[in-house]
């Protein structure tokens, strides 16, 4: 055999197509089918190099019709190849040697029971091999390809040239450098992705009002994306979104409240106006109670005095713990409050004892919610927050957006959302889907102690209200609709 140019060339043209592929399995069955193109052969197996044997990757047959594991799927149901010298894969791996057989009916020098067992069950009759360990450029041990029957012309089988070693070696060594390269990559990603749900689960963790929030909105974006890449598929949807592009996306949805790691728990957690400040209320109101009982018993106030008193503060307190859980406090109701404030007890030496702090006045003042301006102000911070502790991490180019999507996620169409007031085009796709997976779960999420989830029907029709304002974009908040009530009628 004498190599030609055009064998040259294709030697190189298959070398640039595994430094370009991304697929582990894809390049893995790239490297086996090359081999069998190269060298005319019916047959071959790729085993990887795991856990000190050979396991079966990949096995191929023409003249049978056999492929298995090209898609992936493991062989499970053949044993892995212990690593004995009298295995000729094993020892080709064992030696870092290329091994040619001319004939294995016609070879003593390995045990080939294994493969004489199999022809005898299937009626084929393996003659020639070549097997070639796959080492990388750091001198380790991937795996081994074995190709089976070199073909002519004619189809008749026939040893393997000796230049099919020196093509296949090159084969071999560029395949399993590539493999160590996807190896590193994929080990790059595994330890971001392990940064990211480290991260996630902090901030999740931290309080019990938020445990599954960022789970839950990496599931609705991923639900997302998924059933926009199916409208695309189908041809109703310019946009979409391949694995690597859920991925940037599911990474964000990860990482979109990290800033809530600097916000008070005393914000994060707060459950109704007052929350943990009503028992400071309800201890001042029975001081209260107790200096106006001093004040009857020392003849500073009547009896029927203290009878008003007492029963003021009763009521007063009663309207207190009313107002403290309620979800939306009217005018009257506020009027109330802002009466409330003024009200205090004089001390015999004239100093005033209020019924209420500025801080509790405040908090009582919310309309709707728990939470004061002030508060809000610090809640909403956590978007900019996000932005900063995100800034400090470094993410290669693949990811370099996930930053962004995951800053903006409370940014609108409309250019009234925060922190920057982005609108429209400014806001990416991503950071629109994340935005409506956000608001969908805040109004459904059942671990919310300062509100009870909403019907799905009502979340979706308040959501859509919000698209019609042009704070959302309305396709994404119907598709979301669409692919979950696709999921609950799969189940």
């Amino acid at each position: 055999m004498i190599l030609e140019y055009e064998d040259f060339e294709r030697i190189l043209n298959i070398g640039i197509r595994m430094s370009t592929e991304k697929n582990r399995n894809k390049l893995l069955a790239s490297i086996l089918e090359n081999g069998m193109a190269i060298t005319h052969c019916d047959a071959s197996t790729l085993y990887l190099y795991e856990n000190d044997r050979l396991i079966f990757k990949i096995m191929k047959t023409f003249s049978l019709g056999i492929s298995r594991g090209v898609d992936g799927k493991p062989i499970s149901d053949l044993p892995p190849v212990p690593m004995t010298e009298a295995n000729v894969c094993a020892y080709a791996a064992l030696h870092r040697e290329i091994v040619n057989i001319p004939d294995v009916y016609d070879s003593n020098r390995f045990d080939f029971s294994g493969p004489k067992k199999y022809d005898n069950l299937t009626g084929y009759h393996t003659r020639s091999l070549l097997v070639i360990p796959l080492i990388n450029n750091e001198k380790e041990l991937l795996g081994v390809l074995q190709l089976i029957n070199a073909m002519d012309e004619n189809g008749n089988v026939i040893p393997f040239d000796q230049q099919h070693e020196i093509i296949i070696h090159s084969l071999g060594s560029m395949a399993a450098i590539e493999l160590t390269n996807l190896s590193y990559v994929e080990e790059l990603k595994a330890q971001l992705r392990s940064f990211v749900e480290a991260f996630a689960t902090a901030v999740d963790e931290r309080t019990p009002y938020n445990g599954t929030h960022t789970r839950k909105v990496a599931e609705y974006c991923q639900l997302l994306a998924d059933y926009i890449a199916k409208k695309h598929a189908a041809g109703e949807c310019i946009e979409n979104f391949d694995e690597e592009r859920k991925e940037n996306l599911f990474l964000a949805a990860q990482l979109h409240d990290i800033g809530k790691m600097v916000i008070p728990l005393r914000i994060m957690n707060r459950a109704t106006r007052l929350d943990t400040d009503m028992e400071r209320v309800e201890n001042r109101f029975e001081l209260l109670a107790s200096y106006y009982e001093i004040d009857k018993l020392s003849g500073r106030i009547t009896d029927e005095e203290y009878e008003i008193k007492t029963t003021e503060l009763i009521d007063e307190l009663s309207f207190i713990h009313e107002i403290d859980k309620a979800g939306y406090l009217d005018d009257a109701k506020l009027q109330h409050v802002k009466e409330l404030a003024e009200k205090s007890y004089t001390k015999k030496d004239g100093t005033k004892l209020p019924y209420l702090t500025e801080r509790e006045v405040d908090c009582l003042s919310i309309r709707k919610g728990t939470l004061t301006d002030s508060d809000r102000k610090q809640m909403e911070s956590h978007a900019v927050m996000t932005r900063k502790i995100l800034e400090k991490v470094r993410f290669q180019h693949n990811y370099e957006m996930v930053p962004q999507w995951a800053a903006d996620h409370h940014e609108y169409l409309d250019g009234t959302g925060y922190p920057k007031g982005l609108s429209g085009d400014e806001i990416n796709l991503e950071t629109r889907i994340l935005t409506v997976a956000d608001i969908y779960d805040a109004m459904t999420s059942v671990d919310r102690p300062y509100k009870t989830p909403m019907p799905k029907e009502k979340a979706f029709s308040i959501l859509r209200s919000m698209a019609e304002d042009g704070k959302l974009e309305l396709r994404l908040v119907n598709w979301l609709e669409e692919a979950l009530d696709e999921k609950e009628t799969s189940k």
